[in-house]
């Protein structure tokens, strides 16, 4: 297949990679990153669950650790853009993910986007340990460290981390760009605060521009908006998400990810999809 460089004017096509099966060599997974970049995606996701309370699949996906996966994927690629789809940040000790996302962001030459969102999983969030009621405040928290720490650090005083002397490195060039996901109010709220990117999830084309407007009324900074679909496989739902990326890119969409379902056929769907959008 000849090289996809630009699927539709103004709208980048992203891959969300399947991350959901343990039976699934890593060597698969890195594998599909690579053939997406030679297809000229824009971006690919990974999933994320630490410790969920039923086997991975459908509802559950993050198999292989993505963070340390796309470490992998950055010395396997050049040019795409990595990033988390999305991240349960409140799980994770911030100062450690910011190391991660700063070296990430090296290893990769700055084609490393944390994709970052509250979870939903109260089980799981009791299995690891982690407090469900104030995820969102430890989110909201866990950005402004990050921010700090990429700004210069210095002294930093949280409601649930806080140090005093410290040194940061390496530093990234610039902060490491956010993606945060979520159609909710109080994620359109953390993506105008904190976000360069905002990712919805299923929205239709309707729900996509009510929930970016909603975004555009809550902040003047520019942030990039975009939605997850799904095409499994079948002939009818293969048109259907043809046709729901173009209104999405109608509706003015900066990207659209697609998740092409388990692992076995997904790069054969990649292609077609792909294809069909040239």
């Amino acid at each position: 297949m000849s090289e996809l460089t630009e699927p539709i004017t103004g709208t980048r096509l992203q891959v969300v990679l399947p991350d959901e099966s343990a039976e699934m060599s890593p060597r698969t997974l890195v594998g599909l990153g690579v053939r997406a970049e030679e297809l000229g995606v824009d971006a690919v996701w990974l999933p994320d669950h630490l410790l969920p309370p039923a086997p991975y699949g459908p509802t559950f996906g993050g198999v292989y650790e993505p963070l340390v996966t796309l470490a992998h994927l950055a010395a396997r690629t050049s040019r795409i853009r990595l990033g988390t789809s999305v991240l349960v940040a409140p799980m994770r000790d911030p100062l450690l993910l910011a190391k991660q996302a700063a070296t990430l962001d090296a290893l990769s030459e700055g084609r490393f986007v944390l994709g970052v969102g509250v979870g939903w999983s109260r089980e799981e969030f009791a299995a690891v340990g982690a407090d469900f009621a104030t995820r969102g405040a430890r989110l909201d928290e866990a950005l402004r460290l990050l921010r700090h720490l990429s700004e210069g650090g210095g002294p930093f005083e949280g409601r649930f981390h806080s140090y005093g002397d410290g040194v940061f490195e390496p530093r990234p060039a610039r902060p490491v760009p956010v993606m945060v996901g979520g159609a909710s109010d109080p994620a359109l709220r953390r993506a105008a605060a904190w976000g360069d990117e905002w990712q919805g999830v299923g929205l239709t084309a309707e729900g996509f521009v009510a929930a970016r407007n909603r975004l555009r009324r809550l902040t003047d900074r520019p942030v990039r908006t975009g939605t997850r679909i799904s095409w499994p496989g079948g002939e009818e739902e293969f048109g259907r998400a043809v046709e729901q990326f173009r209104e999405l890119t109608a509706a003015g969409a900066d990207a659209v990810a697609v998740w092409f379902g388990p692992a076995e056929g997904f790069g054969g769907r990649m292609e077609r999809f792909a294809e069909a959008l040239r």
